[in-house]
């Protein structure tokens, strides 16, 4: 563990730095209700279940819904300590390209179908208790975080 925030599930070579990382997701962030943060960086730990549990301990009164990406529900299982993320916070899963079909047979899916909640009813996320997700269709850009952060570099440079 080397305390750098990222998956540990992909390699380091293709991550890019940390401060190039916030330069662009401050580039991207244009709703004054995002903030965005490197406190992970802290906590000396790359994993998204010790990550989530201190914002939910930091904000006990805030209202989260952790989004992600639908390419990460096939190894989705292979997170440590996957099920306490869903247990954390209601997850709004994000269409990607290539991803629709395979959420359906994902452990993630069958393991937590139980508190699916239909996409019509996915503004309602904020208000429920963990587990409880969706998967959001919709406009999928084939971009990917890796690309972004390249085309980033390219406009830099």
């Amino acid at each position: 563990m080397d305390g750098h925030p990222g998956n540990p599930l992909k390699s380091r070579r293709v991550l890019a730095p940390l401060a190039e990382r916030l330069d662009l997701s401050e580039a991207m962030a244009h709703d004054p209700r995002i903030r965005v943060t490197a406190f992970e960086k802290s906590l000396n730990s790359s994993y998204t279940a010790e990550v989530l549990a201190r914002v939910k301990a930091r904000n006990p009164a805030v209202r989260f819904v952790w989004i992600m990406g639908a390419d990460n529900l096939r190894d989705f299982h292979r997170w440590q300590n996957w099920r306490k993320i869903a247990m954390t916070f209601p997850i709004a899963v994000i269409d990607r390209p290539g991803a629709t079909l395979a959420f359906l047979s994902s452990v993630m899916a069958k393991t937590f179908d139980y508190a699916r909640v239909d996409e019509h009813d996915a503004s309602t996320l904020g208000s429920l208790s963990a587990p409880a997700w969706t998967f959001i269709h919709g406009p999928r850009s084939r971009l990917s975080s890796t690309a972004i952060r390249s085309a980033g570099r390219d406009r830099q440079a």
